[in-house]
């Protein structure tokens, strides 16, 4: 079974956000991913975004627009 719940991080405690339906004493593995702090995902996404937007609109495609409509 997987499952994904929301947690704050609390003097060196997890809180979860919403109790998990589990019988007591339940061994689970957990993993961490950052949600809201997460600056690294923002420049890296952002970075992306631009590459993205340069690689996109450039005149050089323009030629391939005029083979298509031949």
């Amino acid at each position: 079974m997987s499952t994904t719940v929301d947690a704050i991080y609390e003097i060196g405690h997890l809180r979860l956000l919403a109790p998990l339906p589990l019988p007591e004493h339940t061994r689970v593995r957990i993993s961490i991913e950052l949600t809201d702090d997460d600056c690294d995902r923002d420049a890296w996404l952002n970075q992306s975004q631009q590459t993205l937007a340069t690689l996109w609109d450039n005149d050089a495609d323009d030629v391939y627009n005029e083979l298509l409509t031949r």
